[in-house]
């Protein structure tokens, strides 16, 4: 099925899900997750991502994981929307996605703190209080919004140029593929700071006069976002700030004329468990919309289970690890800022010679009442894909002569600790 026409925007849906696949073989089994959630009614949207970093770092294009997810959808027999998702996209490699993707995240993480224009940080300002006045009232919060005009200024000078930046690239694609043909997300959650409310208002008015239909937006948030594991930080704290920012979006959306569809969006979402409850009460309580990126841990999913199917598949995800110790900093320095690995935490070579496939599975495996699991293995891993594609064929291969046991627990992975957990019904 097609997703878009030239005079439509694509389908999104109130909840959506950022299914990462590295290798692009588990389309099916992610399908699977979501057909079944859909019987249970939970109602979620999938958008494969794969970031250009990826891409490059294994040597796929965008065009390989659109015909991957379409060759799902026909084998599942998947008749609602779906997407393809640009992920982490600027004006320098946008081109090569244009064509494939429906789905486009505007990262302008790089262009935040260059102050724009004097002028022009002035007049977004005085726009901001104009619309909302100093003191707006978040709706549902029963509480007022600070906008004092240093802070609004403070936040204007720190993030213009940023929005200034996304409006370029929007404009650079809609150029190449017209417009209302594809989604829009902006993401600024690869910095050090978290937006405030009040910078997050100040950042969507700046949108908006760029004229960006803006449908998903990632801030960052408080606490660590590690790849693959759990949240670090205070769930309760960071519950309270996902319920202020998806007040302000309501706020915008009824003041700036963004879409009213508009939704947070959580990146490296994969995993956190402590906050996924926090974020459904919300979502309950509020109606509002998700999207989550779970990004790379369909490859751990591989992982576990070529280790649970034993033999020669087992032996391979053996010699990935020790080849993922020899290689660790050169593995992490792409992720430097997502990973937070214990050196002394990785089990050396000789351990796991001695490990079983049942044992090396459940170092991998995300349950962290398992007193195997090791959250240093499995970071690493997440960012060891690449020893994988340096493997070639011989991956492949085991990836398809094992792909029942894979699928299941691929599947099992995205329903069981993700979908059910985070999604509410209805």
């Amino acid at each position: 099925m097609t997703n878009t026409s030239k005079n439509r925007a694509p389908e999104l849906g109130r909840f959506s899900f950022g299914i990462g696949d590295r290798f692009g073989h588990q389309g099916a089994a992610q399908l699977a997750a979501l057909i079944e959630a859909r019987r249970e009614g939970i109602n979620v949207t999938p958008v494969w991502n794969k970031s250009n970093r990826e891409h490059s770092l294994i040597g796929t294009r965008p065009e390989d994981t659109r015909a991957a997810a379409d060759a799902a959808v026909a084998e599942k027999e998947w008749i609602h929307a779906y997407l393809l998702d640009a992920d982490h996209v600027g004006l320098a490699n946008v081109d090569k996605f244009i064509h494939a993707c429906d789905f486009f995240t505007l990262d302008v993480a790089d262009a935040i703190g260059k102050p724009a224009d004097d002028s022009a940080i002035s007049n977004l300002a005085e726009r901001v209080l104009k619309i909302f006045g100093s003191a707006p009232e978040l709706p549902g919060l029963g509480r007022k919004l600070d906008l004092h005009r240093e802070l609004v200024e403070a936040a204007a000078r720190k993030y213009l140029n940023a929005a200034i930046e996304a409006g370029k690239t929007y404009r650079h694609i809609t150029e190449q593929r017209g417009a209302a043909t594809f989604v829009v997300e902006v993401s600024m959650d690869e910095t050090d700071s978290p937006q405030t409310p009040a910078e997050l208002l100040v950042i969507l008015t700046a949108l908006s006069d760029e004229k960006i239909p803006v449908r998903t937006i990632a801030p960052r948030f408080s606490g660590r976002f590690n790849k693959g594991v759990d949240y670090v930080g205070n769930p309760a704290a960071f519950g309270r700030e996902f319920e202020a920012d998806v007040a302000v979006l309501a706020l915008a959306c009824a003041n700036l004329g963004l879409p009213d569809d508009i939704k947070l969006s959580v990146h490296s979402g994969s995993d956190k468990f402590s906050i996924y409850e926090p974020i459904r009460k919300t979502l309950e309580k509020t109606g509002a919309g998700l999207h989550l990126k779970t990004a790379g841990t369909t490859w751990l999913e591989e992982l576990i289970g070529l280790s649970l199917a034993g033999g020669d598949a087992l032996e391979f995800v053996k010699e990935i690890w020790g080849a993922a110790l020899v290689r660790r900093e050169e593995l992490s320095k792409p992720y430097a800022t997502v990973i937070d690995i214990d050196p002394a935490g990785l089990p050396p070579v000789e351990e796991v010679a001695g490990w079983d496939g049942g044992r090396f599975a459940a170092a991998l495996r995300h349950i962290p009442e398992n007193p195997n699991f090791n959250p240093n293995l499995r970071q690493l891993l997440h960012v060891a894909f690449k020893l994988a594609a340096e493997a070639g064929q011989r991956y492949i291969t085991l990836l398809e002569k094992h792909r029942d046991i894979i699928a299941r627990e691929v599947t099992a992975n995205l329903l069981e600790r993700h979908i059910r957990k985070v999604f509410p019904r209805g």
